[in-house]
């Protein structure tokens, strides 16, 4: 018994070999016969070690080009700007990190989102874009940019006007800033200035100084129109790390056209209101030493009593100090429309004032009854032209003088 046994194992030992190597062979002639299939080989030659190489990504009509994608401190203004195989079937949507949609208008011309306010600070917002698949691309695709913080140092902006006024033909829309604004920074900030009115009106707007700008129709606003202006100038930059604060809205309305214009020559004011001669009032000008200024300005401020002082400009001598009725400015200066009860013997006759529109006590509560902020007074033939800048001269221009004062022109 112990004999065979022996036998027995060696005699299998080379039918298990066999059974081996007839295994590995038929491995080696799979491997060989797989072709191009094989993760292994690539055109014959081995590739990655038998790893498999990263897909490709998918292909798209569309795309966003600004900002760019994950790009981080984006002004708050930024516009979206993507392109498209497809302009005019490709939508375009903008998500905060809460899933809130951003309201904006889409230029499909331009390939431009305009969100209609500035962004929030320091948010992460996310774009998709959705046009037309085709040829194997995909129609769509989505990036996202974070907001950069809110800035250290911004500017106030202002408006001189509030909603509900009512204000004369002549006035203009007066805008004030809290810091000067560069010049190299006054195009973008004009750009987000939009002024409507109803019925339409060519109009536009003028640096006053580095801290105001004015806007005017190209003629008077036409009476009882409706106006309103939208400044959204929050996160616009103003130049050395300054940022506009935020955005406002006016909503007012323009009255019945009142206009005065004084005659040096004939000594008179005629009013005119919707076109028509309604007055004709006798007045003095400023005397030869003190001449009133010709040109256009608007009524600026009314006080129904005042004080004129000008002993300290003047000095004791030639300076005065008296008590006025019915005063109505219309220069910085000091000239006024008031009443003057020691001039009424030569109203219509002599100029004997210091540079003012004398009128009688009862013409100029006549006018003060009915003028407004706004209205419009021109003067003509004294021997002083009016300063651009001494009060509200934005009618003292032609209109092609006037639009070279924007940053727009």
């Amino acid at each position: 018994m112990d004999t065979t046994r022996p036998t027995a194992r060696a005699s299998r030992r080379p039918w298990r070999a066999a059974a081996a190597a007839l295994a590995a062979g038929v491995v080696l002639l799979s491997a060989g016969c797989s072709g191009d299939k094989s993760p292994s080989w690539q055109n014959g030659s081995q590739g990655n070690g038998g790893n498999a190489p990263s897909p490709t990504p998918t292909q798209s009509t569309v795309a966003v080009t600004a900002p760019a994608p994950d790009a981080k401190d984006v002004v708050a203004i930024t516009d979206i700007k993507y392109d498209s195989e497809d302009p005019a079937n490709t939508s375009v949507q903008v998500k905060d990190a809460d899933g809130g949609e951003v309201k904006g208008d889409l230029d499909k011309d331009a390939k431009v989102f305009h969100p209609a306010k500035a962004l929030n600070y320091g948010t992460t917002y996310t774009v998709t874009v959705t046009g037309t698949a085709r040829e194997g691309k995909s129609g769509a695709t989505t990036a996202s940019f974070t907001t950069m913080a809110k800035p250290s140092k911004q500017v106030r902006v202002s408006s001189f006007l509030g909603d509900g006024q009512v204000v004369g033909v002549g006035m203009p829309l007066i805008v004030r800033f809290g810091r000067s604004v560069p010049e190299k920074y006054r195009d973008e900030v004009e750009k987000r200035m939009t002024v409507n009115a109803t019925p339409q009106q060519e109009g536009t707007w003028h640096w006053i100084s580095p801290t105001e700008i004015h806007y005017r129709p190209k003629t008077y606003w036409k009476p009882y129109s409706k106006v309103s202006y939208q400044v959204q100038l929050a996160g616009v930059p103003m130049g050395d790390g300054w940022y506009g604060r935020s955005d406002l809205g006016v909503d007012l309305k323009i009255g019945r056209s009142f206009v005065m214009t004084v005659e040096n020559k004939s000594k008179s004011m005629t009013v005119r209101q919707d076109g028509k001669v309604i007055n004709t009032i006798p007045v003095s000008l400023g005397k030869p030493s003190t001449p009133s200024s010709s040109g256009t300005m608007v009524v600026m401020e009314k006080k129904e009593h005042t004080v004129f002082d000008t002993m300290a400009e003047l000095g004791p001598e030639k300076g005065y100090r008296t008590d006025i009725d019915f005063a109505q400015r219309i220069t910085w200066s000091g000239q006024f429309i008031h009443a003057a009860k020691w001039s009424e013997g030569v109203q219509g006759k002599t100029n004997v004032s210091h540079g003012c529109v004398n009128v009688s006590e009862k013409m100029a509560k006549w006018l003060f009854d009915r003028t407004m902020m706004g209205d419009p007074v021109t003067v003509s033939g004294t021997e002083s032209k009016l300063k651009n800048g001494n009060g509200w001269t934005d009618w003292n221009m032609s209109w092609d003088q006037y639009k070279q004062g924007s940053a727009l022109s």
